[in-house]
C-alpha cells in the first residue's frame, strides 16, 4: 500500500468519526477482514483476543513484534480503513509507548487504541496521571511523524474489576484534554452509562463495545455513540460452530454440524478476488 493510499484511507476514517454512527466489526485474520469488507463495512478493528486465539494463544499474551506483523496482514488485506487494537502499548512508559505507536502506524492501519489497564489484578488501572501521560505522548509523538492516525483512548474500569463511572468519565474527559480523537470504555451495559459517557466527552466522538444482545445500532445511534465495535465477540462466534462440530467428531463420531455450514460458493462470493500484492 502507497503512502498516498494509506493518507486517503486516513483520511476516509477520520470523516467517519465526523458525523453519524457506524459499525466497526472486528477481524481476527486476513480471511475474516476480506469477508466483513465484502458485507459493506466500511472500516475495521483488530482484536487482541480474536487474534491471539487464531495464533494458538491467549488474550494479551502476544509480542509487540507479532502483533505489528499481524497489523501490517490484516491492513493489506482490505481496501477500508482498520483501527489497531494496540493494548497498553507494550509498554508502561510514556516514551516506550510513544515509540511503539509510531511503529504501529507504519503497518498501514488509519487508526490504534491505547488502554489504561495495566495487568496488574492488585491495581488493574495505571494510576490517573501516568494514563493522561501515556495518551498525551502517543499523541504527540504521532503529530510529529505527521501521521494523521485517528487515536483512541480506552479506559477499562468496567472490564478490569473497577466499575465507577464517575472516575471512568474523569479519565476519558483527561485523555481527551490529552490529544484523544475518540473515547471509548468496553463494558458500559446501560442506556444510562452509555448517554453519561457520551453527553461528558462531547463534542469527541464515542465508541461502544457490543459483545451481547443488549442493545441495537438504532439505540447506540439514538445515543449519540460515533462507533460500535464487537471486540473478540465475532471470533469467538466462530470459535463457537469450529467447536461443536470438533466435539460432535471426537466425541460421537458423526457430522450433523457439518451440513449446516457456508457453503464455498458463498464464501468466495463474499471474499471476491484477492488484492493485488
Amino acid at each position: 500500500m502507497s503512502d498516498r493510499e494509506t493518507g486517503e484511507l486516513r483520511t476516509r476514517f477520520h470523516a467517519l468519526h465526523a458525523s453519524g454512527c457506524f459499525m466497526i466489526p472486528n477481524p481476527w485474520d486476513a480471511g475474516s477482514a476480506r469477508l466483513l469488507e465484502g458485507l459493506g463495512f466500511k472500516a475495521l478493528a483488530t482484536t487482541s483476543s480474536g487474534f491471539a486465539f487464531g495464533a494458538g494463544g491467549v488474550d494479551g499474551g502476544m509480542s509487540l513484534e507479532a502483533t505489528l506483523a499481524h497489523l501490517r496482514e490484516i491492513a493489506s488485506s482490505v481496501t477500508v480503513p482498520v483501527n489497531a487494537d494496540f493494548r497498553e502499548g507494550f509498554a508502561i512508559e510514556p516514551n516506550q509507548v510513544a515509540q511503539n505507536v509510531v511503529r504501529a502506524a507504519e503497518t498501514g492501519i488509519a487508526g490504534l487504541s491505547v488502554e489504561d489497564s495495566s495487568g496488574d489484578p492488585a491495581a488493574p488501572l495505571f494510576d490517573r496521571e501516568l494514563a493522561v501521560e501515556r495518551i498525551r505522548a502517543a499523541r504527540e509523538a504521532l503529530d510529529r511523524a505527521r501521521t494523521n492516525i485517528v487515536l483512541t483512548a480506552r479506559s477499562e474500569g468496567f472490564i478490569a474489576g473497577r466499575p465507577d463511572l464517575e472516575e471512568t468519565i474523569r479519565r476519558l474527559q483527561a485523555y481527551a484534554s490529552a490529544g484523544a480523537d475518540c473515547l471509548f470504555a468496553p463494558g458500559l451495559r446501560t442506556r444510562e452509562q452509555i448517554s453519561a459517557i457520551v453527553d461528558a466527552v462531547a463534542p469527541k466522538p464515542v465508541n461502544v463495545l457490543v459483545s451481547a444482545p443488549f442493545t441495537t445500532v438504532e439505540e447506540l445511534r439514538g445515543l449519540g455513540v460515533r462507533r460500535i465495535s464487537v471486540g473478540g465477540a465475532l471470533a469467538r462466534a466462530a470459535w463457537t460452530g469450529f467447536l461443536a462440530a470438533a466435539r460432535e467428531l471426537a466425541d460421537r463420531g458423526t457430522f450433523a454440524a457439518l451440513g449446516s455450514a457456508v457453503s464455498f460458493a458463498d464464501l468466495n462470493a463474499v471474499a471476491g478476488p484477492p488484492l493485488p500484492r
